[in-house]
């Protein structure tokens, strides 16, 4: 069955809906952090791709929020563009762009960035959401400590911050090595929870120790609405005065790209993950994330896509329709209207913590090891991105990513070309015969040019072209100038297509001008 009604199976979405809620409230605030964006900016994002995103999407159980791959985007963005509301700016028109991707159906943009290149972009976005938790998890007084001697570092390291930082990470790691795989009701109740719950105890119970208490400095820090009116007063909107700064459009341009590509990313993932085997229409996916962004750029949020921690989850507590994904999304905004003191006693370094994990998993170094074992021509452009993003930025390690791909393509197609063979050598005649394959563009060029080359003098050459239907004029040119070449040189060529066998062709521009495919 491909299609279910949302309200069948609510016994199945409600209790998946919780999960999620539970998984995304630590997320959404870790991630706003990560970015150097007010924090409720993080929970705007989880709300409005939950309700927003989860309403328009074709997606069955793809659930959106922001984005762990954007924090470096955000971050560096919101710096350079002179301020939060210039940023939102650019979050509005990126949307408006992946609306029009959507629209101008660029839903297989993704096919076209070697995998390579694509790990390369969250193994390096991995790293430096890593880098950038660190002071955090520490509870590294930045402010304090500038211009400080290195000796003198561990003056400014909270050891509440610390203790409590390491705690919840030894949670997360029992939790997701042992707990969740060996009991189901660890399935259930996730981690991230337990960690942040955990977090909230300790600042409770030492908040009167000098020694081991945490500073509100480092806490969450949401705002209390006293009542609807000042709830709704706490949104930002985008100074549009901003409209014509091209770096405005710049980073709009990266963000639709980039959210995008994670999106794609995560479609495809998900939908191997659906147990139902759904596919989601990748074009309405577009549409739908751009118009979450559009809403989310409008009222305050950071940019969104849809999310694989969030959506393997939904998956894994049972979710079967969209309406998880919505649930979820109200569950958020019914805490920050309910429980925003209780929000205000998070540690950040328990986020950090949350992060870590997050930002391991994106760069494992198992995933190094695996990939350099693949061969050189998947780990040169992988390993080009990682760096490019550590050293530069996002879009230009992803610009040299692809450009290394690019060449090593190039270089494949050059050295295994696997159009040429030798078939026999009788009365020191060398026979040999080149088939070409079904579609032979430019990119074939310099294969078939070397190939040619080699052939020795006084050979029989047979091309065969029975199963080409594409063949560029670049390829053409280059067989034409060969056959004047093969009479000096003797070598006799005999050309095999559908049609019947000729020998020693005038013309091969003449002869593909006949076929229909050509």
């Amino acid at each position: 069955m491909n299609h279910l009604h949302p309200l069948k199976n609510l016994k199945a979405d409600i209790p998946a809906s919780i999960v999620v809620f539970f998984v995304a409230l630590p997320l959404c605030l870790g991630i706003a952090l990560a970015s150097g964006a007010p924090l409720f900016s993080g929970l705007i994002a989880g709300i409005v791709g939950g309700i927003i995103v989860g309403a328009i999407s074709g997606s069955a159980i793809g659930v959106s929020g922001p984005a762990a791959g954007l924090a470096a985007i955000v971050l560096v963005a919101i710096s350079t563009l002179g301020g939060f509301e210039n940023f939102l700016l650019a979050v509005v028109l990126g949307g408006l762009i992946q609306v029009g991707f959507g629209i101008l159906k660029a839903g297989v943009i993704g096919y076209y960035f070697p995998s390579s290149v694509i790990k390369g972009m969250l193994t390096g976005i991995g790293i430096i959401i890593v880098i950038k938790q660190i002071p955090y998890f520490f509870g590294y007084d930045t402010t304090l400590a500038e211009g400080a001697r290195f000796s003198e570092v561990f003056n400014f390291i909270s050891p509440g911050a610390t203790l409590i930082a390491c705690i919840g990470l030894a949670i997360l790691i029992i939790w997701n090595v042992w707990l969740s795989k060996s009991y189901k009701i660890f399935q259930i109740i996730q981690g991230p929870v337990v960690a942040v719950a955990v977090g909230i105890i300790y600042y409770i119970l030492t908040q009167d120790n000098s020694t081991w208490g945490i500073d509100k400095s480092m806490l969450v820090s949401v705002p209390v609405p006293e009542d609807l009116s000042s709830f709704v007063g706490q949104f930002s909107s985008p100074n549009f005065d901003q409209i014509t700064n091209p770096q405005i459009w710049v980073t709009a341009f990266t963000i639709a790209l980039v959210a995008s590509l994670e999106t794609l990313l995560c479609v495809e993932a998900t939908d191997k993950l659906d147990p139902r085997k759904r596919v989601t229409p990748t074009n309405r996916e577009l549409i739908a994330q751009g118009s979450g962004n559009i809403i989310s750029g409008l009222i305050g949020g950071l940019p969104i896509t849809q999310v694989i921690v969030r959506s393997s989850a939904n998956i894994q507590s049972g979710g079967r329709t969209k309406t998880s994904a919505i649930v979820h999304g109200f569950l958020l905004l019914i805490s920050i209207l309910i429980i925003p003191t209780l929000l205000n006693k998070i540690p950040l370094s328990v986020l950090a913590a949350v992060l870590f994990i997050v930002g391991y998993k994106l760069a494992k170094p198992a995933l190094f090891v695996t990939i350099y074992k693949q061969g050189w021509k998947q780990f040169v452009p992988f390993i080009v991105t990682v760096l490019g993003i550590i050293f530069t930025d996002l879009l230009v390690g992803i610009g040299l990513g692809l450009a290394v791909g690019i060449i090593v393509v190039l270089i494949k197609s050059y050295q295994n070309s696997h159009f040429l063979h030798i078939e026999d050598k009788s009365n020191g005649v060398q026979k040999l015969k080149m088939t070409l394959a079904e579609e032979v563009t430019f990119i074939n060029k310099g294969a078939i040019l070397k190939e040619l080359e080699h052939i020795s003098a006084d050979s029989l050459l047979e091309i065969d072209v029975r199963k080409t239907q594409f063949l560029d004029y670049d390829i053409i040119e280059i067989l034409d100038d060969f056959s004047l070449k093969a009479k000096n040189r003797n070598i006799n060529i005999t050309l095999i297509s559908e049609r019947g066998t000729i020998e020693n062709p005038e013309s091969f521009s003449d002869f593909f001008k006949l076929q229909p495919a050509s």
